[in-house]
């Protein structure tokens, strides 16, 4: 499925006539799709799974993004491609979590191939995964939104004002809301599994 995105639709060669060269603008956009799919599947994939997409759905989400910017190629400036498959990934994922049923993120494979963790330690990893996806889901959405951009994809906050399409004043402002808000949750998920942390023994 993967090779079809690389395809920039061309008209079919009328029986006896001379094939036409591939523009370079289409060999262009061809390149610059292959590039981005090279370089970004596995961060899209992990971007939608961060915001709400189950893990059922997460390869054909991933696909419908970058559909969508081969469609659009033209209309993306040349070393936008990231912004544009970032912003692609927060409108789809906001789709299916209005017409899917919501389920809970659970683990994640993104470990790595070269390095098997032992048991403890892969068991530590699904355990710490899940406890950030459970927070991450109980944030409200537009903050949620920021906080992954900015604290776990590395985005700014100039491109995360134009990834969302808000000022940088707001993207600003929702970082420091989503902080706090991440914050109180930890507390509360540490708290709610150590009751009596902080009593007085006997």
């Amino acid at each position: 499925m993967a090779a079809a995105l690389y395809a920039v639709d061309t008209p079919e060669t009328p029986p006896g006539a001379e094939p036409v060269p591939q523009s370079g603008i289409a060999v262009s956009y061809n390149a610059r799709l292959r590039i981005a799919f090279e370089s970004h599947y596995d961060q899209i994939w992990r971007l939608l799974r961060r915001f709400g997409v189950p893990p059922s759905v997460a390869d054909d989400a991933a696909q419908q993004v970058f559909l969508i910017l081969a469609e659009r190629m033209a209309d993306v400036r040349e070393g936008s491609e990231r912004a544009f498959l970032f912003g692609t990934a927060l409108r789809v994922a906001s789709t299916l979590r209005r017409t899917q049923k919501r389920e809970l993120l659970t683990e994640h494979a993104d470990l790595e191939a070269s390095s098997l963790p032992g048991t403890d330690e892969l068991a530590d990893q699904r355990r710490a995964r899940k406890a950030l996806d459970t927070i991450l889901q109980k944030m409200d959405a537009d903050l949620r939104t920021v906080f992954v951009l900015y604290e776990l994809e590395q985005f700014t906050s100039v491109e995360i004002a134009d990834i969302v399409g808000i000022p940088i004043g707001t993207a600003a402002s929702r970082l420091r809301r989503a902080r706090q808000q991440f914050r109180d949750f930890v507390s509360e998920q540490f708290a709610s599994k150590n009751p009596n942390r902080g009593e007085g023994t006997p």
